[in-house]
């Protein structure tokens, strides 16, 4: 795989919701809900883009409450889980196959949500244009929300192996932390059914002063920045949450 380029399709695959589907829990998914809610002050009928959805976890939840979502996400696979889950349920959700660095819309949404480390899979460059991109998505006063794994607890409780087991199925992580990129280079290897899959990724990493500053300059006026329970953020913070207003 290319330095700068994230496969998508070979990551974000059957396996991937195989594996992390126990962590996911409904439980965890209300409590992301309720903490988004929060964060951004969400009212029914509020226009709410979840930008890279994935399986609709969140957006469906959303709509739930009222809100008008929108979800969109580059791999098919998740967004036909998502369609068939809001269906389901009972809520309507536009999705919608597309890259977060080119956005079909302007000042369309109240709010954007990026969540569960959805932010840092470009070159810099690229991910700076996803920002401008969301500001641009949002209509004047609109709020971009981002969580985001806190680099300082990465380096902090650094594992280089990480092992996920489910009913006899193994998902083994080796990891390393670029000094000079900012960036954890992650090999992945599923056995799963007496098969083997090998991938490999990247995610950029960001200090809070680093994504503040990539924030104002794609135009955003005011950033905050919170911990995994809405608490200020702070160094031993589990995530990073960060609320930037247009």
């Amino acid at each position: 795989m290319s330095a700068n380029r994230f496969d998508f399709e070979a990551l974000f695959d059957e396996d991937y919701l195989y594996f992390y589907e126990p962590l996911l829990t409904p439980e965890r998914t209300e409590r992301n809900v309720d903490l988004i809610c929060r964060l951004l002050n969400l009212e029914a009928g509020m226009a709410v883009l979840d930008l890279a959805c994935g399986h609709g976890r969140i957006a469906n939840q959303l709509a739930k409450g009222g809100c008008n979502i929108t979800g969109l996400d580059a791999t098919a696979l998740f967004l036909d889980k998502a369609r068939q889950d809001a269906a389901s349920s009972g809520v309507e959700v536009e999705y919608i196959q597309g890259d977060m660095r080119s956005l079909p819309w302007s000042d369309r949404f109240d709010c954007i949500i990026n969540w569960f480390t959805a932010f840092g899979y470009f070159n810099d460059d690229e991910n700076r244009l996803v920002l401008a991109e969301a500001y641009r998505a949002l209509k004047a006063d609109g709020k971009l929300l981002i969580d985001i794994q806190n680099l300082y607890r990465i380096i902090k409780d650094f594992h280089p192996t990480f092992i996920t087991e489910r009913d006899g199925n193994f998902m083994i992580d080796t990891n390393r932390y670029g000094i000079s990129t900012g960036r954890t280079y992650n090999e992945r290897i599923i056995i799963r059914d007496g098969q083997i899959h090998r991938i490999n990724f990247f995610v950029r990493h960001f200090t809070f002063t680093e994504l503040r500053d990539c924030l104002c300059q794609a135009g955003f006026r005011q950033v905050e920045g919170y911990g995994h329970d809405g608490e200020p953020f702070a160094l031993d913070s589990r995530r990073m949450i960060v609320v930037a207003t247009k």
